[in-house]
């Protein structure tokens, strides 16, 4: 009978990093020696307790029969529908009680075993290398009934040599994760907690002679254009890079022309390291990275960093990701105007930093670690201020920096993220300048930059970033003296983020502000077969975060959403500007006249890059409509520089008629990254000014029994409501100050801007109800007065329907007046009425997608087709979306409306109120009436979710409005 004993116990709560791992290196993909991949089907035992079983099951002949089958990489809670456990979203709080180093004895255990064989052709000399990617949290390791070790650090690479215990035939692998270890006290991510293998598992020949560690030193002087490049290796050999004809021996700098490596020129040259029994491919990019003059420098450069923080996501697989989903988001960044990448807050696969070597995008990569959770105790007990911890808190350090240290991608290192401060963060840092000086050290938390090169903060509000813009933050000497940049900014939770044009204007105007990362890039939804995707509480967890987890600028399918179209536009390396132009300030910018024959002022605001790689191409838009275009000759800016360049004379006539530019950069040819044709930043800007709409009242309302007439239009005689516009039927038109809170809206408990969601319900803004005062037929029109408050409050809006018609169309003026004390923004302000059999829209105004007050920079005016399904955002939680800002008239259900001033345009098939009702959108269930908003106001959008709120120019203030519809039966 095998004795059980607490020795897995031991090893979970023991804080060392583990034992038997080899010590870091370089992680490359390829070389001349064998390999093998151990990736594909496993078998696996749950177990609900880290001792529950003994260690037999490593032995070879063990019988797993009739264990499950798993995919390896993967999370076992990602598979066997709930079999094996369901996974947890937390923010910050550890779903276990915070005794550090204890985890709780309900530790749900994976016994996980593969029995391989050695190809026919692999080397009988040598030795073997076992490398596991990421294992979350922890894990023990046994080849053929050998204990070989254990590791923690779960998105860090860990081998061991195992050369001796292979055998031809019939290996047995086996390797016991634990889902807690004193590791996830490190590891507290806001994101799900995912057990598992998740990443590859790779047996590795290494031959004598063989490279174990190598380290590609290759600078850029960019005052003389020359690299110098010097390999260091733990084994004698040579480097060889043809292009540079280089040919020199390990150890051995070597300068000679070369072009740079950037984010936006990513000039790599492929070379070769050649020792006795291997060789590697390298690939090479020069580069200086520095800080100098209180910036950030690359290349004698200051950047600006437009990024993104990245977790790794996919929501069939989790943290298990293929090659092509990598591919995808370097492409989906590159085509958006994204030039940087947090890697929040972890590595990543390896394989998505060569990605970004190749396509070209700054990276931070950042240490896995964090220790939110010790918040909740004012960072008592917190381990990187326990010198017990420091051993840990290095290897995590240590095997990050040397796996990723031949990246020239990688420009800074990243101590970890909400981890409070103390000695084991100064250690870590002490360390990394130690090894590597080629690079410059981040670390958020660090508030007086002891540690750092930059100081770096999350979610300031517009006025204190610009405040630090002009070096009037305070703080210490040392801070003051730093470069600054948003390590999280832009909190793309839901509808939104808002504010982001503001943050980019401020960017741009101060040096020292050098950027920032939009939080974050991908909604983290798991598919879900009732829900459509899952978010916290959803799997029935005691302690969790709710749809906090869905905060990206892509859905979670990696759809970009209307966030990360607005991003784009904000971020655009070409300004296209001039009098009229609006290419940086949204649909809503300044009207004016251009001219008919203007100019337009083309900026370059890359760092590196001329614009030799564009073309330029206008047209000239009529009511919305493309009536002239060609290309534009536009000179090939250097980096900064700017050209007033001439715009034709338009050939036609337009008087009477609104008219516009619209400029387009795209790309001249074929690249990496997106094809000929790509448009990578555009400008419109009006020449002649629209005509408002206009009706002459001349009929007179005619009174009946029970229903009233007036032009085309039919009124209930006692209410006033419109029943029919000529054959089309409208239900309920009224007044309408609510919507569907956003995730921004209902704001976060930890911010001290206020969450308008509480306060509008608190109100009633939710419940308004509408008491008729007056229904009055005069000679030339039909007024309704009333007043529209929430039950139990005294304010109110005193609101005034007034219908004219002549003849053939009906006109409504909408008069609001605030009646009594309002100490809150309204959400909407505008008219909402059902419409029966509509689907078909049309409109002239913002588009193609949907904009609000303070995301609208990606609206351009045009004329725009869809249909009612399509205008909806398919936000994870169901909100507040679907807006077309600007709408100077819109077609649906048989009416065409035209608004006095410009309106905002919503249509869905169900109600605000069960939008506001649905958590997923399974819930929300089609009905017969399409419901219309036509807005004169929205309140904007902010990012209150984690984050400042709506600034005060977006807000909407109840103070008195008027405005007008027309509406009009098509034929």
């Amino acid at each position: 009978m095998t004795t059980r004993t607490p020795s897995a116990v031991d090893f979970a709560e023991d804080v060392s990093p583990g034992s038997g791992a080899l010590p870091p290196r370089a992680w490359y993909p390829s070389s001349d020696a064998k390999s093998l991949s151990l990736n594909g089907s496993w078998r696996l035992r749950v177990s609900p307790t880290a001792d529950a079983e003994d260690d037999s099951f490593a032995e070879p002949g063990f019988d797993a029969g009739n264990w499950a089958e798993i995919t390896v990489p993967g999370h076992w809670v990602l598979q066997g529908d709930g079999a094996f456990g369901l996974p947890i979203y937390t923010n910050h709080l550890y779903p276990f009680p915070v005794d550090p180093p204890h985890v709780p004895t309900e530790n749900p255990t994976g016994d996980h075993l593969r029995v391989f064989d050695l190809p026919h052709d692999w080397p009988g000399d040598g030795g073997a290398v076992l490398r596991f990617d990421g294992v979350e949290s922890c894990a023990r390791v046994w080849l053929n009934g050998t204990d070989i070790g254990g590791f923690k650090g779960s998105r860090l690479p860990h081998e061991f040599a195992v050369g001796h215990l292979l055998k031809p035939a019939g290996n047995v692998l086996a390797v016991r994760v634990h889902q807690w270890s004193a590791g996830s006290y490190l590891e507290d991510q806001d994101q799900w907690w995912l057990p598992g293998i998740f990443r590859d598992v790779t047996l590795l020949h290494r031959p004598a002679g063989g490279v174990r560690d190598f380290f590609v030193h290759a600078s850029y002087d960019h005052r003389t254009g020359e690299g110098t490049l010097r390999v260091d290796s733990d084994v004698e050999g040579r480097v060889s890079v043809p292009a540079l004809d280089v040919d020199v021996a390990t150890g051995e700098a070597v300068t000679v022309p070369v072009r740079p490596w950037s984010a936006e020129v990513p000039t790599l040259y492929d070379g070769e390291l050649v020792t006795e029994g291997e060789r590697v491919p390298l690939r090479i990019g020069f580069r200086t990275v520095e800080r100098d003059d209180g910036l950030i420098k690359v290349n004698g450069r200051a950047i600006l960093f437009k990024g993104v923080n990245r977790h790794e996501w996919h929501p069939d697989s989790g943290r298990a990701l293929d090659a092509e989903t990598m591919l995808e988001d370097v492409l989906l960044m590159k085509r958006h105007n994204v030039n940087a990448v947090r890697t929040s807050h972890y590595p990543p696969h390896p394989a998505f930093l060569d990605l970004c070597d190749t396509y070209g995008l700054w990276v931070i990569d950042e240490c896995d670690l964090e220790t939110h959770g010790f918040t909740e105790q004012a960072w008592r007990d917190n381990p990187v201020d326990d010198d017990r911890w420091t051993p840990a808190l290095l290897d995590r350090a240590a095997r990050m920096v040397e796996r990723d240290k031949n990246h020239p991608s990688v420009i800074v290192w990243s101590l970890g993220n909400e981890a409070g401060t103390g000695r084991g963060l100064t250690a870590m840092a002490e360390w990394i300048r130690d090894r590597d000086t080629s690079r410059l050290v981040h670390y958020e938390g660090d508030i007086d930059c002891r540690d750092t090169d930059m100081y770096a903060r999350m979610y300031a509000d517009h006025a204190e970033v610009e405040r630090i813009g002009k070096g009037l933050d305070g703080g210490t000497h040392r801070r003051r003296q730093l470069p600054f940049i948003l390590c999280e900014y832009g909190h793309a939770m839901g509808n939104g983020p808002g504010g982001l044009a503001d943050y980019q204007r401020l960017f741009e105007a101060h040096d020292r502000l050098q950027g920032g990362f939009v939080w974050e890039w991908i909604d983290h939804g798991i598919t879900h077969p009732e829900l459509g995707y899952a978010y916290g509480g959803d799997f029935g967890e005691e302690l969790h975060d709710g749809n906090f987890v869905c905060d990206g600028l892509v859905f979670p399918d990696r759809r970009p959403s209307p966030g990360l179209v607005e991003f784009k536009k904000v971020i655009e390396p070409v300004g296209i500007e001039g009098e009229g132009f609006y290419g940086t300030g949204g649909s809503g910018g300044t009207v004016g006249t251009v001219g008919s024959a203007g100019t337009v002022r083309i900026t370059n605001k890359r760092d590196f890059a001329d614009l030799s790689d564009l073309v330029f191409e206008w047209s000239y838009q009529v009511d919305g409509e493309t009536v002239e275009a060609g290309t534009l000759a536009v000179p090939s800016l250097a980096p900064g520089a700017s050209a007033e360049v001439k715009l034709p004379e338009p050939a036609g006539e337009v008087q009477g008629f609104e008219s516009r530019w619209t400029v387009r950069a795209l790309l001249a040819a074929d690249t990496s990254w997106g094809p000929r044709g790509h448009e990578v930043a555009w400008g419109q800007g009006p020449v002649t000014a629209r005509r408002l709409p206009c009706v002459v009242a001349s009929d007179a309302p005619v009174l009946d029994e029970r229903v009233i007439t007036l032009g085309p239009a039919s009124f209930d005689a006692r209410t006033g409501a419109l029943k029919t516009i000529g054959g089309v039927e409208v239900s309920g038109l009224r007044l309408d100050v609510w919507r569907a809170p956003t995730d921004n809206d209902e704001g976060a408990a930890w911010q001290s801007d206020t969450r308008w969601a509480t306060v509008w319900r608190t109100h009633g803004l939710h419940r308004m109800r509408h008491r008729i005062g007056s229904v009055e037929a005069g000679d030339d029109a039909l007024t309704v007065r009333t007043r529209v408050a929430p039950a139990a409050r005294e304010f109110g809006l005193r609101t005034v329907y007034r219908w004219t018609s002549d003849g053939s169309r009906l006109k409504l003026t909408v008069s609001v007046a605030p009646d009594g004390e309002w100490t809150m923004p309204l959400p909407r302000l505008g008219i909402r009425f059902g419409l029966r059999r509509a689907d078909a829209v049309k409109w002239f105004g913002g588009g193609p997608g949907e904009g609000y007050p303070d995301t609208d920079t990606a609206a351009r005016t045009g004329r725009w087709e869809s249909t009612v399904d399509l205008l909806q955002t398919p936000y994870v939680r169901p909100q507040e979306n679907g807006a077309r800002p600007d709408v100077r008239w819109a077609e649906i259900g048989g009416l065409r409306m035209e608004g006095d001033p410009e309106f905002s345009f919503t249509a869905r098939r169900w109600t605000t109120e069960q939008l506001d009702a649905a958590t997923h959108l399974t819930d929300l269930t089609p009905g017969d009436t399409v419901w219309v908003n036509l807005d004169h106001a929205l309140h904007g959008i902010g990012t209150g979710s984690c984050g400042p709120g709506v600034l005060p120019q977006y807000q909407l203030k109840a103070e008195p409005a008027e405005f007008s519809f027309i509406f009009t039966e098509l034929g």
